[in-house]
């Protein structure tokens, strides 16, 4: 079993907002020229849309328009909770499985949230599942506790 990857940050905002940043306003904050699919293949990404619905998709259109599925929205809790299968593939890649990603806001205060984000079940990615940990790990260091934390007004 690879251990789940579990970051936990405080974000200046209200719980409402911070959930609403991370779902509907995730291409403000998500390094679009770095971590998205068309950035690997030397273009930044235009957009990365959400579809904020449970059965929704989290999608990334390429500079050249090219639309690459990240992952399915699995359970909705309005400013609380979102659960999806979440995995950015390396170009030309066969997606057959996705970790998990679970995303807990609790309300500190009127103007202060914890999230925390707890990504597992790796081992749905085969033979690279412990090599792509590693990778995430460095990633949501960047994106999650960088750019989520900095939109969220921190």
């Amino acid at each position: 079993m690879i251990a789940p990857l579990i970051k936990t940050i405080d974000v200046p905002c209200s719980q409402k907002n911070a959930y609403d940043v991370f779902l509907t306003k995730m291409d403000s904050w998500w390094p679009l020229g770095k971590f998205t699919v068309s950035a690997m293949t030397g273009t930044p990404a235009r957009a990365i849309r959400v579809d904020v619905r449970v059965g929704g998709d989290i999608v990334e259109v390429g500079g050249d328009g090219a639309e690459v599925l990240w992952g399915t929205i699995r359970v909705l809790e309005p400013h609380s909770r979102v659960t999806m299968d979440f995995h950015i593939p390396r170009p030309g890649d066969m997606v057959t499985g996705r970790p998990l990603l679970e995303l807990d806001f609790e309300a500190l205060g009127p103007s202060q949230t914890r999230v925390t984000l707890t990504q597992s079940n790796f081992e749905a990615l085969g033979e690279i599942g412990a090599s792509v940990r590693g990778g995430y790990t460095f990633g949501w260091q960047v994106i999650f506790e960088g750019g989520f934390r900095v939109a969220c007004g921190g």
